[in-house]
């Protein structure tokens, strides 16, 4: 059985369904954006790594990997959940005290850090080794390209001062074990868990207040809606969708509707933010909550690179118009897959998920970001 993230599976889940189409000269390159990238994780470390995302504080990631094991040993099947120290040595960042913080034996994807106590974790996991089951629900574009989602994946929560990542010491927030449930992120304030399930039958979007324990659907389109997050305000998310059922995805934002109280009670209105004939996913928000970083395999579908695109309303503007979709420009320029961009809190560095390495494999990289091409004094300093 193979189980994967599909924040992070993606590539390969439509390796050979599209073809390659160049970009328009219009766009800019990547080095306008970022400074001198620095590999965080190694082969010699871990088989493979990826989606990584920093702390509030920015001093720590978590990611998810597949660490190496002894010779004559197998690797585990599935990836386990890490957590590591970001420390700056003349100016250049690396990983520290990287430990597991998942149950041996379980398959774990898409972690977070809770927005006010530094000392909880997020991610989904199936707390105990996956089960074998050939009717497991998956998701399937023909026989020879389908994924498997365990039922037994929920959304938990781990506190580090309870000790070691034993099943016992991790609670289980959303999921009942009989359908897929993961995908997931906290909104600014602590308040809302959001997640996908597939309990609906297809990929679905809901909050869970985490103050009432109330769900609310927020994208119920047909198909499969995913991998979502907050804007920076907490008033809007981002997310990919196949709802066109075209072998390609598309990214969108919704403006989130709220009731006299403060709560979310719905979806106000949705845009669309890309719409071609490409593989768009792993949005993310910039910092400052105007732009989206996104992979994309607008290169090809054998070199996923990383795109910004805006993602706003420009209310100041006369007369006011949607920034949505515009002024697409390109990040990274690597052999291989660049995929799952992450900001630090204050936009300086940007990390992703890049093939660089020299074995080939999907590890962590960091470099400074400069969110204006023209500003290049401006560059992000790699000094703290």
């Amino acid at each position: 059985m193979l189980i994967c993230s599909w924040r992070h599976a993606l590539c390969a889940f439509f390796g050979g369904l599209l073809v390659v189409i160049l970009l328009p000269g219009s766009v800019t390159a990547e080095d306008e954006f970022l400074g001198d990238g620095v590999q965080l994780t190694t082969h010699d470390r871990f088989v493979k790594a990826g989606e990584a995302y920093f702390s509030p504080d920015g001093s720590r990631v978590i990611f998810q990997a597949v660490e190496q094991v002894e010779e004559g040993q197998l690797p585990d099947e599935f990836y386990g959940m890490y957590l590591g120290d970001v420390v700056f040595t003349d100016g250049r960042p690396e990983l520290r005290d990287v430990r597991r913080v998942s149950p041996p034996g379980s398959a774990n994807t898409c972690g977070w850090f809770d927005p006010i106590d530094p000392n909880v974790l997020w991610f989904a996991s199936t707390v105990e080794p996956p089960e074998e089951e050939t009717d497991a629900p998956g998701y399937q574009r023909s026989g020879r390209y389908k994924w498997m989602f365990p039922p037994q994946m929920r959304v938990v929560k781990y506190d580090l001062r309870k000790g070691e990542p034993t099943p016992e010491n991790l609670e289980v927030m959303a999921g009942d074990g009989t359908a897929y449930v993961a995908e997931c992120s906290i909104s600014p304030d602590g308040r809302y868990l959001l997640y996908c399930t597939l309990s609906t039958g297809q990929g679905d979007l809901f909050v869970r207040d985490l103050e009432t324990g109330e769900d609310v659907a927020l994208i119920t389109a047909p198909g499969y809606d995913g991998g979502p997050f907050f804007s920076p305000d907490g008033r809007r998310i981002c997310y990919r969708s196949d709802r066109h059922n075209n072998n390609y995805l598309q990214l969108f934002v919704a403006e989130l509707k709220f009731n006299d109280d403060g709560d979310i009670i719905g979806v106000e209105r949705e845009h669309q933010v890309t719409d071609n004939r490409h593989v768009n996913w792993a949005p993310f928000w910039h910092p400052g909550g105007r732009h989206l970083v996104y992979a994309t395999s607008q290169m090809g579908h054998r070199n996923y690179e990383v795109f910004i695109v805006d993602a706003m309303s420009d209310r100041e503007a006369d007369p006011p118009r949607d920034r949505y979709g515009t002024a697409l420009r390109r990040i990274t320029n690597f052999p291989g897959a660049d995929v799952l961009p992450a900001f630090d809190p204050k936009g300086r560095y940007m990390m992703w998920t890049s093939q660089q390495d020299p074995s080939g494999t999907s590890q962590l990289w960091m470099a400074p970001f400069t969110l204006d091409p023209r500003m290049q004094s401006e560059r992000a300093s790699t000094e703290r």
